[in-house]
């Protein structure tokens, strides 16, 4: 082979391999090029999903806290409703306890029951019993005969110190160690305690019903 043919055999080569190197060059350039979208695709669906995971976090915080704010509220609603409740009943007793001792046929027998209750209560046969001025003169006459009725068994005494009182009776042991409040009063402040329990039950479920519970 001559000169020229070998420079031409050496050039065709080069052009080959230039063209080869380039073709490589251009399909590692596209390779990294799709591997780099590809990264930044991954990065950006990362970056989403944190974004609605955040997201997702924050809502339920603001779900939790207007649950716990709404499970506050009912909660004041419901303290509200039993003070409504206890007080209304409250309310109407005294105006109704009065008419009731100013009609002798209904209140009378109405305390013998009172004087037996308290006096079984007491584990002691000498009682003290005080009522107000009013009641003091329905039944001071009477007394002894009203007293064995209430308690035969037992020496019931009445005492000529009035109480301030609407109505009822307080029976004192002898010794003055045990008291029974049976006065209107006295029952109003232990029915009100009834009450509260009693309407805390009613009301229980109705709370625990919207609370989801």
């Amino acid at each position: 082979m001559n000169e020229p043919d070998q420079i031409g055999g050496l050039e065709a080569a080069l052009t080959e391999r230039a063209n080869k190197l380039a073709a490589e060059y251009l399909e590692y350039a596209r390779q990294t090029r799709e591997q780099i979208l590809a990264d930044a695709k991954m990065r950006l669906h990362l970056e989403e999903e944190r974004e609605v995971l955040a997201a997702k976090a924050h809502a339920e915080r603001i779900y939790q806290q207007q649950v716990q704010a709404a499970e506050l509220q009912l909660h004041a609603e419901l303290d509200r409703l039993r003070i409504q409740l206890v007080q209304s009943v409250l309310d109407g007793i005294p105006g109704r306890l009065a008419q009731l001792a100013a009609d002798e046929q209904r209140y009378l027998p109405l305390l013998l029951e009172w004087l037996r209750e308290g006096a079984q209560a007491i584990e002691r046969d000498d009682l003290v019993v005080q009522v107000n001025r009013r009641d003091w003169q329905r039944l001071q006459a009477g007394w002894g005969d009203f007293a064995r009725q209430a308690a035969p068994a037992k020496m019931l005494r009445l005492s000529a110190e009035t109480i301030e009182c609407s109505g009822g009776v307080l029976l004192v042991s002898a010794d003055n160690d045990i008291r029974f409040d049976n006065t209107f009063e006295g029952r109003l402040e232990r029915m009100s305690e009834t009450m509260q329990t009693t309407i805390n039950e009613r009301l229980s479920p109705v709370a625990q019903e919207a609370h989801g519970r």
